[in-house]
């Protein structure tokens, strides 16, 4: 065979992917997907809805020239791979980058790289397939719903309560927020309260009222002054329970659960545990080679190879003795869409350990790769051992409860203890019979505490639970919902904003039965089935549009619009009241009274006055901003004078041209003719 032409969509994985191929071989980036959904047609779907829910494509704009050069390559290519990640979506933009290039069935193969290791990419390479229609007629299928629903909605919200979008699993998890916050407002507290004996090495806390059959807690102060009424300096112990007991690790990490850890261990956020997680998959320069230092982020098993089970039990006996080896985490559930070809999140070389490796990395790729690692290899190590006493003292019949654990053998969190709690409690020992006399009892009064808010790692497990979306959707699913305005964050927890609570329940009086949590996770299940063949794409559209499209009508018909907020001046133009308005570039005062009446009031923006204007002599030098915030300095005059510069202007003019002086990286020089002050 010629020339091969391997096509995968980032420059990082080009560049490691190249250096393990032979001369025979070219690596080339798509830079992601080549083309998407126009927005033309029916509602500017790209869809056409009358003739079973065809797609229209088109390039990405800024696509173009990249497609161009990909076709030539692939013109003098005697064989392409198309080497998209393995997993839906890299499925279908492998089948894009095809249809695109206009590539013969004869002329292309799909490979999938797990991981980006030489031995790995060089297995795949050797053993290629071919693009899975249904896994391409899946994500084809989600996104088209995606679409609809999306840019329907988001229409309707725009026009009627100012909301900028709403989305399929966005609008759902906005609602888990909503629902949760509304919780906390109803919440009434209850107070407790509780009895704590203090001895000198231990504390003992009551659990159980004299003549009371169970455990039962204090509902007033009157109940615990009765109790400490009742009670003497003495207790005797009645009761030492001492046992064994084992603590597991947990298993590696799929795409979920490392948001969640990373979250609450790193304090990443999910957008920014993807980012670094991708750049450790593509490939990282480690002075010699180029590896991937992990198998494939995006996935939902918990499997790992044989060969890294094999390698990393022959690591542990080595590094901590054989006493520290264990089993492989076997998962107890059937999860959905579970990929076999998948594994879990792994390091690509139990060998390289993070801190043989943390000169070539920044301090947050070593700070989750560590995480990742030490989860990997901890779920293959032995169980902790504790040893667990519980001590019952009773004071005439008044019981009181004390414990206490002691780590005899570490096993996995030899390697994973730094993100697990697990600090031993000592307790002195403690004979049947004996009496042990009390320092001081104090009572204290509890109230009971409301439902606490979402943090992203809580949201991010409530969505898994619920089958809402797919781990690979979330990081970007929790940076909308924030980005477009309808919570905030407040010590790290959701809280939703006033047009979060509207948006939610305005969905709710027009689409509760579509924007709810079983519906989406039905939807994610008919996805699913049609990956596995088992249902056909257009029977899925079909039916859900039959539901949804004539509640959008009734929405857009019944759905009471919000009146924009009054500013309490009036129209120097018609005598309309002015009103806040929401524009492309954020708000602004408008007339009441549009179209009939177009006033719109200029924005008093208090610019700072650098001078007079030397060029046009009508206008001021300013200072503005660019429409993405950043600073320059420019005529207010404009457009009619474009004198503008990014270095400040001093206020002086230069003797050599008359334009202006500014104070740039190289001093105080001229704008215009590059003259510079001593």
């Amino acid at each position: 065979m010629g020339k091969k032409l391997l096509i995968v969509e980032s420059p990082s994985k080009s560049r490691t992917i190249g250096k393990y191929l032979g001369s025979d071989f070219k690596v080339v980036s798509s830079m992601g997907h080549i083309r998407d959904l126009a927005t033309t047609g029916k509602f500017g779907l790209g869809v056409d809805i009358d003739n079973g829910f065809t797609p229209s494509y088109i390039p990405i704009k800024g696509k173009g020239t990249i497609i161009k050069d990909l076709r030539k390559e692939v013109k003098d290519a005697d064989m392409v791979y198309l080497a998209s990640d393995p997993d839906r979506e890299g499925e279908a933009i492998a089948w894009h980058l095809k249809d695109t290039l206009d590539i013969a069935d004869d002329k292309y193969v799909r490979v999938k790289f797990n991981e980006i290791t030489k031995d790995k990419v060089l297995e795949s390479v050797n053993n290629p397939g071919k693009i899975d229609d249904n896994l391409v007629k899946s994500q084809e299928t989600r996104r088209i719903l995606d679409r609809i629903i999306g840019f329907r909605l988001s229409k309707l919200l725009q026009a009627k309560i100012d909301a900028k979008s709403a989305g399929r699993v966005q609008s759902v998890a906005l609602k888990l927020i909503v629902d949760r916050e509304r919780e906390i407002d109803a919440f009434i507290p209850e107070d407790y309260w509780t009895i704590t004996a203090h001895f000198d090495k231990f504390d003992a806390e009551y659990f159980y009222i004299k003549d009371k059959k169970q455990e039962t807690k204090i509902d007033s102060e009157e109940e615990a002054d009765k109790v400490l009424a009742n009670i003497s300096d003495k207790y005797t112990v009645e009761n030492v329970d001492k046992k064994k007991a084992k603590r597991s690790s947990k298993p590696p990490f799929i795409t979920s659960t490392l948001q969640q850890e990373a979250s609450t261990k790193l304090g990443f956020s999910a957008k920014k545990t993807m980012n670094i997680a991708q750049k450790l998959y593509e490939g990282v320069d480690l002075g010699k080679e180029r590896a991937g230092l992990i198998t494939y982020m995006r996935t939902d098993s918990i499997r790992l190879s044989d060969d890294f089970v094999a390698s990393s039990m022959k690591f542990i006996e080595e590094k901590y003795g054989k006493k520290y080896t264990g089993k492989p985490k076997v998962s107890k559930k059937k999860t959905d869409n579970v990929q076999d070809a998948h594994e879990g999140v792994r390091p690509t070389s139990i060998l390289r350990e993070p801190d043989k490796i943390k000169e070539y990395l920044d301090k947050d790729e070593y700070k989750l790769y560590s995480l990742i690692y030490k989860r990997a290899l901890a779920s293959l190590m032995a169980d902790a051992i504790v040893d667990q006493t519980t001590v019952v003292l009773n004071n005439n019949d008044y019981k009181f409860k004390t414990s206490g654990s002691i780590i005899i053998f570490d096993g996995y969190l030899k390697v994973y203890g730094d993100y697990e709690a697990s600090d031993d409690k000592v307790l002195p020992d403690f004979v049947v019979g004996e009496d042990k006399i009390t320092k001081d009892v104090e009572k204290e009064q509890h109230f009971t505490k409301p439902p606490s808010r979402y943090t992203e790692a809580k949201l991010i497990k409530e969505l898994e639970e619920l089958g809402i979306g797919r781990p690979s959707t979330y990081a970007t699913i929790l940076d909308t919902i924030r980005t477009r305005g309808y919570v905030e964050m407040e010590d790290k927890k959701f809280k939703p904003l006033e047009i979060g609570f509207t948006t939610t329940d305005k969905l709710q009086e027009f689409f509760s039965d579509i924007i709810n949590v079983k519906y989406t996770s039905k939807m994610e299940d008919e996805l699913d089935e049609i990956a596995e063949g088992k249902l056909v794409w257009v029977d899925v559209l079909s039916n859900f549009y039959k539901i949804f499209e004539p509640r959008v009508k009734n929405a857009f018909s019944d759905m009471e619009k919000t009146p924009a907020k009054e500013t309490g001046e009036t129209c120097p133009e018609c005598g309309s009241p002015l009103v806040i308005r929401k524009g492309k570039y954020g708000e602004f005062v408008a007339c009441s009274n549009y179209p009939n009446c177009k006033y719109i009031q200029k924005e008093d923006k208090h610019e700072e006055v650098i001078m007079d204007c030397p060029i046009c002599k009508k206008g001021q030098i300013v200072e503005r901003k660019t429409r993405k915030g950043k600073i320059f300095w420019g005529c207010n005059n404009y457009p009619k004078c474009k004198t503008a510069t990014w270095d400040k202007p001093t206020g002086e003019l230069c003797p050599s041209c008359g334009k202006l002086l500014v104070d740039s990286k190289d001093g105080i020089k001229c704008m215009e003719c590059g003259f510079n002050k001593e």
